[in-house]
């Protein structure tokens, strides 16, 4: 009897237990309809205001994302993301409508970014795109980076800074393009462009950005005629003299177009500077008039 009554108060606290353990913690046995359902997953997109410590790449997928306060040290920073029509099947190829349209998009973004047209700066804009796999998986961004440059003659690298780009072009800083003293080919030709300071002798100046039309890159001399007259008349609208038949007369000028490559997926933005092929002066000549480029007498 005694065993068997031990055996009875045993299962009776053991159900106690059981009891007071199901009840504790609102546990109902199914351990699973609790839990909050996990979000479907979505495509990556980059952020817009973040940099990388990285060089540009044009292709851009999750496992290369790797973004980086803009105060430190870095490459390229992103300035803005747009998208694709999310029913596109496949990324735009080179030289296409839709590519050149997001380029045309980036290239507005990148000027109210640094507060300037980015080409009166030594600045790259480039557009990077997803992955094939991750336009499978539903990505359709394009991000526009803007990376800054030793320079913007051939033979640039890379420059690694600290600080944002955000208003970067907003008045006078050594970002911005400005006088520059010439160094010619064998020929009278000029071959690069050197940046100096306004105050010390130079024969040339960046005068603005001449947007081409819809064009062939040039390749013929012929080719080069609009490149030359357009940034004539930047040269006209920088030094304040009249933009006629007497122009060529005042200055000789320097065009500077983008790479084939480039023109292809929609830069069109040429760089313009005025050239003094016959003397040097020691200041710059923005708003200078008729005195400061004169129509030579002799």
């Amino acid at each position: 009897m005694r065993s068997a009554t031990r055996t009875l108060f045993a299962a009776a606290v053991t159900a106690a237990l059981l009891v007071a353990c199901a009840g504790s913690g609102d546990l109902d046995g199914d351990l699973t309809d609790d839990w909050a359902a996990l979000p479907p997953p979505s495509a990556f997109t980059p952020a817009a205001g973040v940099c990388q410590a990285a060089d540009f790449i044009d292709v851009l997928t999750l496992a290369s994302y790797e973004p980086v306060d803009c105060a430190g040290p870095h490459r390229v920073e992103t300035v803005h993301v747009g998208a694709f029509p999310a029913e596109r099947a496949s990324a735009p190829a080179g030289g296409s409508a839709e590519l050149r349209g997001a380029f045309a998009e980036c290239d507005t973004r990148a000027t109210g970014y640094v507060g300037d047209d980015w080409r009166a700066g030594r600045l790259r804009l480039s557009v990077a795109l997803p992955s094939g796999p991750g336009w499978a998986a539903g990505s359709r961004f394009f991000r526009c980076d803007l990376t800054e440059l030793s320079t913007v003659e051939a033979g640039a690298t890379v420059v690694v800074r600290s600080g944002s780009l955000r208003d970067a072009l907003k008045g006078a800083t050594g970002l911005r393009l400005g006088c520059q003293q010439t160094r010619k080919a064998a020929g009278r030709a000029v071959q690069t462009l050197v940046p100096v300071e306004c105050a010390q002798q130079h024969d040339a100046e960046f005068v603005g950005v001449w947007r081409a039309p819809e064009m062939a890159y040039p390749s013929r001399d012929s080719d080069w005629a609009p490149l030359y007259t357009g940034c004539r008349s930047a040269i006209a609208r920088f030094v304040g003299v009249p933009d006629d038949a007497r122009l060529s007369f005042r200055s000789g000028v320097v065009v500077r177009p983008p790479g084939a490559g480039r023109w292809r997926v929609g830069d069109r933005g040429v760089r313009c500077y005025l050239w003094l092929s016959d003397r040097t002066v020691t200041v710059s000549l923005k708003g200078a008039g008729p005195a400061g480029l004169p129509v030579p007498t002799k």
